[in-house]
């Protein structure tokens, strides 16, 4: 599903696990999603990409993707379901500095229970770039 949230997904635990007390995704990811305000840092855009995967949202991939790394377009695959997110470190990435990195490892599965699933994790240490105001993800490399 291009550009949305899932149905229901306001009132769910964020998909990301960050905030106090694991926050709504209206107040936590909801509104960076919406465009009604940009990550403040590296951190906290990494999260909101992670729930963007979560939630379908390809077009904020692609807004906070830094243009000269971004693809023309993105291709989710809606048999992926993304189950679980551990920030490792984080480096830099804070309010008025211009880099950061975050390490993580994201957890998914695929397939059903009637077929099977696989399971798998992605670890990635994250580049980003702060720029005109606001956080980008730059690259990643395998963790």
């Amino acid at each position: 599903m291009s550009g949305g949230a899932f149905g229901g997904a306001l009132l769910r635990p964020c998909p990301c696990g960050g905030g106090p007390d694991t926050l709504a995704y209206a107040a936590c990811c909801g509104p960076l999603h919406a465009g009604e305000r940009w990550a403040t840092t590296a951190e906290e855009l990494m999260r909101s990409r992670y729930s963007a995967f979560a939630v379908g949202d390809d077009a904020y991939l692609l807004r906070t993707w830094h243009p000269r790394t971004r693809p023309d377009r993105i291709d989710l695959d809606p048999a992926t379901r993304w189950v679980g997110l551990t920030v490792l470190r984080t480096r830099a990435g804070a309010g008025g500095e211009p880099t950061g990195v975050v390490e993580f490892v994201a957890r998914w599965s695929q397939g059903t229970s009637r077929t099977g699933s696989d399971r798998g994790t992605l670890h990635e240490v994250s580049r980003f770039e702060r720029g005109a105001g606001r956080w980008l993800y730059v690259d990643g490399q395998p963790g």
